[in-house]
């Protein structure tokens, strides 16, 4: 499927490709993986001089204005590379809940993010949540002028190395309600809050963080108070468009590693591309990235100017078609490399972890399709 790229975005594409060509082979992104932080400062800091952390956010905050194909296609040549800085964690989900919100903490943090002097993190999955968004058990009960929140978060994006995170909380209603959910800022090396880190399956790094009794004042609400649903569905929805832009790149890596190896490998005296039966296989594979990739573009278009129905069903359409591609593709690529594909020193194996991950993230394919189906039904 052919895209139209204005000339701006031609550039992004060109700047995040380059990069990746050469700076992020499979075994420098070991190395990244294997270090303390789990990623690059000076990496980030190039983000940040090309300008990418400040790509979808307003002027007034520092930012370009990128419209949602801008982030799309710099989210899909990210993928290409499985780049492992936090420009997911800190811009698509923590930068752009604090861009909804708005007010003090809006014009104070997205500029020292964009600027690349701060890293942000968005806490909102729990144990017990699964993919229910308004399941928020983690508490920020009145003490005083300010609040006391309780409670622990998992899978953390980027927990460990964030300076400031954006934690979801209760204070008021049931756990299940939709009202009654507020969102704070915290600064991590905040009294009372522990920061478990860990690696997650695709190498990324996450974390589990736990509050205790952590002391805030009304100042670090974001957005309105009982009021943060509605910004965390708007936080998701577009993650959801942006990380199926990512598992495009993705998938396109893995379909040409999969033919180039094919035509590498012999079988009988004749290389596996000759087999009538893998090239069927690879047109599949092929098929089924471009059917992603055309409804992820779709999606990304529509986000710029549509309403929250609109948007929330595009992210559920979206996440079906990629999690169905995102499987096929991984998979057959796996079974056409043979046991090796699995291997670390294999490139593939690695792109099919981060396919895997990205399918469950906030929601697999039949989550969505369910949640597809009742908003249709409606």
């Amino acid at each position: 499927m052919s895209v139209w790229l204005t000339d701006e975005q031609q550039l992004i594409k060109d700047s995040a490709e380059r990069l990746v060509q050469n700076d992020y082979t499979i075994e420098a992104r070991q190395k990244l993986i294997d270090s303390e932080e789990g990623f690059s400062r000076e990496n980030w800091a190039t983000f940040a001089e090309l300008g990418w952390l400040g790509l979808p956010f307003k002027e007034e905050h520092g930012g370009f204005g990128g419209t949602g194909v801008d982030m799309a296609v710099l989210m899909e040549a990210l993928g290409k590379g499985l780049v492992v800085e936090p420009f997911a964690s800190s811009v698509i989900l923590a930068g752009t809940a604090l861009d909804l919100a708005g007010g003090p903490l809006a014009e104070r943090l997205l500029p020292e993010m964009i600027a690349g002097e701060r890293l942000l993190a968005f806490a909102h999955s729990e144990p017990k949540s699964r993919f229910n968004l308004n399941d928020v058990a983690v508490t920020a009960a009145t003490d005083g002028d300010g609040f006391k929140i309780n409670g622990q978060k998992m899978l953390v994006y980027h927990g460990g190395s964030a300076d400031s995170l954006i934690v979801s909380a209760r204070t008021s209603g049931a756990q299940r309600d939709r009202d009654g959910i507020t969102l704070f800022v915290l600064d991590r090396a905040a009294e009372g809050v522990s920061v478990r880190g860990h690696q997650t399956v695709d190498g990324l790094r996450a974390a589990e963080v736990t509050f205790t009794d952590v002391r805030v004042g009304a100042d670090a609400i974001l957005g309105v108070k009982d009021k943060g649903l509605s910004i965390i569905e708007a936080v998701v929805d577009r993650a959801c468009v942006f990380f199926a832009a990512e598992a495009s790149g993705a998938m396109e890596q893995a379909v040409a590693l999969t033919v180039d190896y094919t035509k590498e490998r012999k079988q009988f005296g004749r290389p596996l591309s000759s087999f009538q039966a893998l090239q069927h296989k690879m047109a599949d594979m092929y098929s089924a990235h471009q059917f992603s990739r055309a409804l992820t573009y779709r999606a990304a278009a529509l986000l710029d100017d549509c309403s929250p129905a609109e948007r929330a069903e595009a992210a559920a359409a979206v996440k079906v078609k990629c999690g169905q591609s995102a499987k096929l593709v991984g998979e057959e690529a796996i079974q056409l490399h043979g046991g090796m594909g699995m291997t670390a020193d294999m490139p593939i194996g690695h792109y099919f972890k981060r396919l895997t991950m990205i399918n469950a993230l906030f929601g697999n394919a039949q989550y969505h399709l369910k949640r597809y189906t009742a908003m249709k039904s409606e």
